[in-house]
Parts: structure tokens; C-alpha cells; sequence
């Protein structure tokens, strides 16, 4: 479904991705780990459209990415979610899943003003859905801003999903969760692969990351030295003294 083909992102002489090749395959739960610095977020970014690639391509079922913006990846089937959460905090959990259910649709069909008066009763009950998913239906008149926390980590993951991707790219979303709301996470992108959404993980949480990927990538200086199943990066010596903190020696 996504081909990272040799792509590099370099900032002057900062490599902050070099040379990568990856492939998530339909239906995948992918993680992306390593540490702070490693090309990460910047690879996530080349991937939505953000950060133009300073080399290689993003194709994407069997397209190129290449010249299309953030909102044109978007219609065509890649959200994500951010490391600082961005919702719009000054309008209610319903308004936010409203507008990112709209993002998708063609606004020249009307305009926004019948859209938001006129809100069907499909739309309504996709709406009601999400609420549940992320377990707000209790706030939906609540204002974004006025969430807590896990709250809002909740509202942006369904806020993403509301845009009905096909691909969804996670940044870190069980940052500053505790270990019970980190398992409700876990739980929650499983039921996203039953719905069909692949997933491109980016994660530090390894209790998340080994416990729900098929497949996992480690990052270091913004190239790949380690790729397979959760059990092979485990058993990798070089990534467990350097990136998960265990060794074999005493």
C-alpha cells in the first residue's frame, strides 16, 4: 500500500532521513521506532506532504505522491495524528469530528454553511460512531480544549478516523498516557484493522509497540538497521542495547 522509495530528507547538512526504503503492506499494523532525532516525525511528514523530499519518492497504492499537498492526500486516503495534539479548541468534540468528516467531501457540491445546517442523518449517526469509538459521547458539547488529556489523545485519533482513511499514520499517540489508557489504545488500532485502515505506527511506548504491530522498522541518523516481527527486533542485540535498553551482558 505505501512504498518509501530511497527517499532522503536532508535539513543543510542534517540527514534527517537517508536513503530509506520501506513498504507497509494493506491491511499491516507497521511500527516505526528509535530514538529522539532518529527521521521519525520527518518521515511522517514526507509521507502527508508537509516536508518535500529532498530525494526518492512516496507512492502510494501504486501512485506517486510527488507535487500533491497535505489536503490532497488527505481526499485520497492518508490521515494522521500529531505528537502535540492540534484540535481546534475552541469548538466542541462533535464540531471537531464534523469538520474532519467534511475535510474529505467535495465542498463545491455546497457550501459550508448548508453542510453544517443541513448535516444528514448518515452523517449524524458516522458522527455518533466516532463518539463511541473514542468513548466521548458524554462530552460532544464539550469544548476541545476544555478535555482532559487522554481525552483529547482520544478526540484526535477519531478525529482522524472520522476522514475515513485507508492509511493512517499514528505520531506517537500514547505519549503521556498511563499503562491502562495505553492498553484501551492498543485495543482501539486493533479495532481499526478490523475496519480496514492500515497503519504506520511511530511510537516510544514499546508496551503499544510490541504489543500490536506485525512488523517493525528501527530508525537510527535516519536510516533503517533493523526491520522484521516484534520477537526478531526484540532478539536484535544491537537494537536492544541501543534502543530498548536491554543487553545480554551483565
Amino acid at each position: 500500500m505505501l512504498k518509501i522509495n530511497t527517499v532522503s530528507k536532508h535539513f543543510g547538512g542534517v540527514k534527517a532521513v537517508d536513503n530509506l526504503d520501506l513498504q507497509v503492506e494493506s491491511g499491516e499494523i507497521y511500527g516505526l521506532i528509535g530514538p529522539n532525532g532518529s527521521g521519525k516525525s520527518t518521515l511522517v511528514n514526507v509521507v502527508c506532504g508537509v516536508l518535500k523530499p529532498t530525494a526518492g519518492d512516496v507512492i502510494f497504492e501504486g501512485r506517486s505522491m510527488a507535487g500533491q499537498t497535505p489536503s490532497t492526500r488527505l481526499r485520497n486516503g492518508i490521515a494522521r495524528t500529531f505528537q502535540n495534539i492540534r484540535l481546534f479548541g475552541g469548538l466542541t468534540v462533535w464540531q471537531n469530528l464534523w469538520v474532519a468528516r467534511n475535510s474529505t467531501e467535495d465542498i463545491r457540491s455546497q457550501s459550508i454553511l448548508r453542510r453544517w445546517l443541513g448535516s444528514g442523518t448518515a452523517l449524524k449517526k458516522e458522527i455518533e460512531t466516532m463518539l463511541e469509538f473514542s468513548n466521548l459521547a458524554d462530552k460532544a458539547d464539550v469544548l476541545a480544549s476544555n478535555l482532559a488529556f487522554g481525552e483529547q489523545r482520544r478526540l484526535e485519533l477519531a478525529r482522524a478516523v472520522a476522514a475515513k482513511p485507508r492509511l493512517l499514520l499514528l505520531d506517537e499517540p500514547a505519549a503521556g498516557m498511563n499503562q491502562a489508557e495505553v492498553a484501551e489504545l492498543e485495543q482501539r488500532i486493533r479495532s481499526l484493522r478490523e475496519q480496514g485502515i492500515t497503519i504506520l505506527l511511530v511510537e516510544h511506548v514499546m508496551q503499544l509497540v510490541m504489543g500490536v504491530t506485525d512488523r517493525i522498522a528501527v530508525l537510527n541518523f535516519g536510516s533503517k538497521i533493523a526491520e522484521g516481527s516484534p520477537n526478531d527486533i526484540q532478539e536484535n542485540t544491537a537494537v536492544q542495547e541501543a534502543y530498548l535498553g536491554h543487553s545480554d551482558q551483565g
